[in-house]
């Protein structure tokens, strides 16, 4: 019998995350409402997974739900808008409870290098004003490249990139603790290195814009202003 309830339990959950996800044209609001119980962790995994965060994606899915997953879901649909109008050259997306920001690396850098343009500066100081308007997140900030030159080479200048973003963010005010670093070389293409375009599209610098404790809590306890 035990087993059988674990069998149905799981299946559950696989049915509830192909039916949330399936669910397109709803607001991240309303998906925020239906995010709960073992059907949010299991949503919350797929999620961080994506961000290479699955831990901390699986314990906010599952503990997030209801009327608190609703407004955590305002919360970041309101910081995600802002960014969206303010901050050039970023295509800003919504993905479950996290705000992911892409920056092609030619906005950002020149050729092989990590030094951070004049137009990037404006860009990320427009960025850091919002990020202190919304305090209760938290930056997993993320270097690719394309697949052009030796792996290791380009791990180190995905890494000098991130890095470079987060130091000009904690120039700007932002806390150092808010921030985590990665590169991934050229590990996980969004695009074909076939073609120049498709290489284009692979050297960026991801932002993943995530719920920190203090914004799950302040949700449980109702005390989010919308």
């Amino acid at each position: 019998m035990k087993n059988l309830k674990s069998i149905k339990s799981i299946f559950a959950q696989i049915l509830g995350t192909v039916f949330l996800f399936s669910c397109a044209s709803w607001n991240n609001t309303e998906k925020g409402v239906a995010i709960g119980g073992g059907t949010g962790g299991a949503i919350g995994a797929v999620i961080g997974n994506k961000s290479g965060q699955a831990g901390k994606g699986a314990a906010i899915g599952a503990v997030v739900g209801g009327a608190a997953g609703a407004a955590i879901g305002i919360y970041m649909d309101k910081q995600a808008k802002k960014i969206e109008d303010e901050v050039k050259d970023a295509e800003v997306e919504r993905v479950g409870e996290s705000i992911k920001l892409t920056f092609d690396s030619g906005i950002l850098f020149g050729f092989d290098s990590y030094s951070l343009t004049p137009e990037a500066q404006e860009n990320i100081m427009k960025f850091a004003e919002i990020l202190k308007e919304y305090p209760d997140t938290d930056l997993s900030i993320e270097g690719h490249t394309d697949n052009r030159g030796a792996y290791e080479y380009n791990l180190g200048l995905s890494e000098r990139r991130a890095a470079s973003v987060k130091n000009y963010l904690k120039m700007q005010g932002i806390d150092d603790t808010r921030m985590v670093t990665i590169g991934y070389s050229f590990d996980k293409p969004v695009a074909t290195n076939e073609t120049d375009e498709g290489r284009a599209k692979n050297r960026r610098v991801e932002i993943l814009i995530t719920a920190n404790d203090e914004l799950v809590e302040k949700a449980e306890k109702g005390e989010i202003e919308n």
